[in-house]
């Protein structure tokens, strides 16, 4: 682009972290293809738009963003990328104000963003080939310094695509079959993201137990990432059957991996577990979730479960609660299904082989389910008031009169709001920082606030 105005670029990401990584990789190259990265707030000459597709209701907000950006940036032109671009490509094309609709893979052709950009196509272009028999795996990762989160935490992609065929999930046909990064590429890369400064690396993927690279597993990776000058590595969502001591085993003796644990159930009884296509009993989530609460110390469990599943009977769904109320979850996170077109579940459905649950019945269970998520994090929030505990520093404020405010992370994912009268040192350079603190009470919202301890 030498010689012609540097054009600037947005983006918005909607879904999981896995997006993210993979958003700031695209705008790492755009920019080094002499693009300017801006903000929403600030608005651009193109706008990216990664959707989400993992329910019919990350499908909504995806189009709800994707309209609102063009309201606001009518001279933008507005590019949409991400999993409900691979599966719907001309639900968003025929959005009036969308220049291009770019697939999976298509994603990270650069080419494509400088030809909607220059071209403005009506009708968009529409670029979404086949992933079911993709080898290639793109890299992602935070490092588009204005995109970055404050330069503490950084996503870094290891792994893409799944091979577990759940019978409600829609992403393989989004995302492809299992493949891996190899580990000397992701080593080297979380190298060069502690190098500008981030203090947090969050490894991501589909299904990131599942990682595989000539032999190699996530417990082998994780090893390798202790050599990593930061923080903190974080584990994002992990399946259960890859939860198992040898895991543990490394999670537990390490100096960086977080006590932190985010593990899908969805179902909370056998027949609805068979049903789903998941490859574990509650018996053994039971084994696998109480091992790693006890292996690892204050370690936060996150369990995904789905209220409403078609053919869950009451029994069925009072038998999750009772399951549930019995484990040691730090939190819940309640999803309401959502049958996914072309899934295993859509075609049950659709020949009456499991009958839905009515939505009033739905939102109730999903209701009752988000009570006990509140009685859960009140439980495990509470066990650290009056504790010392370290925050990684996500934002600092110096308030009128020189009390510093610094809000942040615990290792097991808690959210501290800490104070003192004042701090040794400019308030702006505690940001990226780990600190300790001495946690207080819990806020109404289940955050711990805290006196800073410098």
């Amino acid at each position: 682009m030498t010689g012609r105005h540097m054009p600037s670029v947005a983006a918005v990401t909607l879904g999981c972290k896995l997006n993210y990584s993979e958003t700031s990789a695209i705008l790492d190259r755009l920019s080094s293809e002499g693009w300017r990265i801006s903000s929403i707030e600030n608005g651009a000459d193109l706008i990216i738009v990664h959707t989400c597709a993992v329910t019919g209701q990350a499908e909504q907000k995806s189009r709800q963003a994707i309209r609102r950006m063009i309201r606001r940036n009518p001279g933008s032109c507005v590019v949409v990328i991400g999993c409900y671009a691979q599966l719907r490509p001309e639900h968003l094309a025929d959005i009036r104000g969308v220049h291009a609709v770019l697939g999976s893979n298509d994603k990270f052709t650069i080419d494509s963003y400088l030809h909607a950009f220059e071209t403005r196509p009506d009708p968009p272009l529409v670029r979404v080939s086949c992933v079911q028999e993709s080898a290639e795996i793109h890299p992602g990762y935070s490092f588009a310094g204005s995109y970055a989160e404050a330069r503490t935490r950084a996503f870094l992609k290891i792994q893409d695509g799944c091979d577990y065929g759940c019978a409600y999930c829609a992403i393989p046909f989004a995302r492809g079959r299992s493949r891996s990064l190899s580990p000397d590429m992701i080593v080297d890369r979380a190298h060069v993201l502690a190098a500008a400064g981030f203090r947090e690396i969050v490894l991501t993927g589909v299904n990131i137990g599942d990682y595989r690279f000539n032999g190699e597993g996530l417990a082998g990776l994780l090893q390798r990432l202790e050599a990593v000058a930061v923080e903190r590595i974080r584990i994002s969502s992990l399946e259960p059957d890859i939860l198992d001591d040898s895991l543990l085993r490394v999670v537990a003796s390490s100096k960086i991996i977080a006590p932190h644990f985010h593990v899908p159930l969805q179902g909370g009884s056998d027949s609805v577990l068979k049903a789903m296509g998941r490859r574990y009993s509650v018996e053994v989530f039971r084994h696998r979730i109480r091992a790693a609460v006890e292996a690892i110390q204050d370690c936060a469990v996150g369990i995904d479960v789905i209220a409403g599943y078609p053919g869950e009977t009451p029994e069925e769904f009072l038998q999750m609660c009772h399951f549930l109320e019995e484990l040691p979850a730090a939190y819940l996170h309640v999803f309401s299904c959502s049958v996914r077109p072309g899934t295993l579940l859509a075609h049950q459905v659709a020949a009456g082989l499991r009958g839905i649950v009515p939505p009033s019945e739905a939102d109730r269970r999903s209701r009752e389910l988000m009570e006990l998520d509140k009685r859960k994090r009140s439980a495990f929030v509470s066990r650290f008031t009056g504790k010392e505990c370290s925050i990684l520093v996500e934002e600092c404020s110096e308030e009128p009169g020189g009390a510093v405010i610094c809000t942040g992370y615990t290792g097991n994912y808690l959210h501290v709001t800490a104070a003192a009268e004042s701090a040794p040192v400019d308030a702006r350079s505690l940001k990226g920082r780990v600190l300790r603190v001495l946690a207080g009470e819990a806020d109404n919202d289940l955050n711990l606030n805290g006196r800073l301890l410098f």
